[in-house]
């Protein structure tokens, strides 16, 4: 089956999936503690948010059609970074209907267009399995290698993660630089990577795929640094081979490896020191998690006001935002966005990106955001929820969002609603079941242990602070000898309350 595609411009809009503000996760301390707003709408200061500015930042540097810099030599694709200008799209179809084999190339095109790719034409071809060889059967790779020459496409991407024999044969073939789908999320999310700790994890998982795969050609890459007969290097027997550009290479990498894990655990942990910290204060974390572009940052926006980036492209950004919001009742709990999902996300970026995926599993409760107007919504919460048990988070709540309802087909929401009865329906553009929502987040935190009645001297405003922080306030009164306050609050805070007990009566 041949496909054709149209390219066109990515258009930002609001309801889109994105992954923060490109800043580093900060604790409830830092925080604006009146960020949500009951009614559900989101604050606005009339000023451009962080996430405008940086969405006006990316789009200020665009390609010019016709100019390319592309070397001759497509055997150094590795060598360099990846210039991903005019692709051809080809796919494996294995199982699943023909619309699903669909579904997953229109998928890859959204990532090529991402990655700043024109799509000329998309391949699919059904077989028991991918050919050992060249991926795709040998007459389809004759196909590929003429579809590449008519249409001069200098790319081709292959739905799937290529061996690294699969990849060599068919670049010979193709008469072009092939990557894999493995490569091109990981061009993305080096594009799109702000923060340090972001870049780190992206080149880690960079190296990991591409240590495997490393190869040589030519002299340049087979050089030997031995001695030879009648030399003076090493005396007898002591003369050898040397080392070969590609092992100096394997060494380097590895190197290079090592020290990226050793700072990558610096900064976990300073990630734990923050999340114990809120721990500690028992304050309940709420993560948002779901598929890529299901809208999770624009639902962050609309229930904080957090102002973090949204635009229209998958993993447009990487860095995991926390902000604090409040229940209608006025408990404070923590909401944190995550690294979207995607079908097939490779395995190197699950191990590289993990501290960040713990974030999902040491929360008290996943907001599971669903794209209600996705052409197959239901893929979407099973490859979610298979990346929930890669990571161990299977056994956190789930409250399932189906977002974007105002585009979505009714027929599909009710489909929907069969299979996710306890599901809420929410519009992160309109606002639209946002206040119902809310509520469904406030009945399902942790509930608070203690019911205290406490008169607090003006002296002890940092307890105060606390109990509004942590607790759900039932009454207050300010007295002569003090605050006087009835709350619902965590074990920890109500023992350091008890000599302050209000007498009975």
């Amino acid at each position: 089956m041949n496909t054709a595609y149209d390219h066109g411009p990515n258009t930002p809009v609001e309801d889109v999936d994105m992954m923060g503000a490109g800043r580093d996760a900060v604790t409830v301390g830092d925080l604006d503690a009146d960020a949500l707003l009951t009614d559900g709408t989101a604050r606005d200061s009339g000023d451009p948010d962080q996430g405008e500015l940086e969405l006006a930042d990316r789009h200020a540097l665009r390609r010019v059609a016709g100019l390319s810099t592309e070397l001759t030599d497509i055997t150094e694709v590795e060598y360099r970074s990846l210039r991903l200008e005019r692709v051809v799209l080809i796919g494996v179809w294995t199982s699943g209907t023909q619309t699903d084999a669909d579904n997953s190339l229109v998928e890859l095109k959204q990532l090529a267009e991402t990655a700043g790719a024109m799509v000329l034409e998309g391949l699919t071809q059904r077989r028991h399995k991918p050919d050992p060889a060249t991926y795709v059967g040998r007459g389809k790779a004759g196909e590929l290698r003429d579809i590449v020459e008519s249409t001069g496409a200098d790319t081709v991407i292959c739905d799937g993660e290529l061996t690294p024999g699969q990849l060599r044969r068919l670049e010979e073939v193709a008469k072009a630089k092939v990557i894999d789908r493995t490569a091109l999320i990981l061009d993305i999310f080096a594009q799109h990577a702000r923060s340090r700790e972001g870049k780190a994890q992206v080149e880690l998982a960079q190296l990991t795929y591409l240590l495997p795969r490393l190869r040589g050609w030519g002299e340049s890459l087979s050089r030997q640094a031995g001695g030879r007969a009648g030399g003076g290097n090493g005396g007898v027997g002591l003369r050898g081979p040397g080392e070969t550009k590609i092992e100096t290479d394997r060494r380097r990498i590895n190197t290079k490896m090592a020290k990226l894990r050793r700072q990558l655990a610096q900064m976990t942990t300073v990630r734990d020191v923050k999340r114990d910290k809120r721990r500690t204060r028992q304050v309940p974390a709420v993560a948002i998690a779901g598929y890529t572009n299901a809208g999770k940052s624009s639902l962050l926006n609309r229930l904080t006001g957090a102002g973090v980036l949204v635009e229209d492209a998958l993993f447009a950004t990487l860095d995991p935002t926390v902000r604090q919001a409040r229940t209608p009742d006025g408990r404070a709990f923590t909401l944190g966005d995550t690294v979207g999902f995607v079908r097939h996300l490779p395995h190197q970026l699950v191990e590289a990106f993990r501290s960040t995926l713990d974030e999902v599993t040491d929360s008290d409760l996943i907001l599971h955001v669903v794209d209600a107007s996705h052409a197959d919504p239901g893929q979407q919460l099973a490859s979610v929820r298979e990346v929930f048990a890669e990571i161990g988070a299977q056994d956190v709540p789930e409250l399932v969002v189906f977002n974007k309802t105002d585009a979505a087909d009714p027929v599909v929401l009710r489909q929907l609603r069969t299979k996710e009865p306890e599901a809420i329906e929410v519009s992160a553009r309109t606002g639209a079941g946002v206040a119902e929502l809310i509520a469904a987040i406030s009945g399902a935190l942790p509930q608070l242990d203690r019911e205290v009645r406490v008169v607090l001297p003006y002296e002890r405003g940092d307890l105060v602070s606390r109990v509004h922080e942590e607790g759900r306030i039932l009454g207050e009164e300010h007295t002569g000898d003090g605050t006087v306050i009835h709350a619902w609050v965590p074990e920890l805070l109500a023992g350091k309350l008890n000599e302050f007990a209000a007498p009975v009566g």
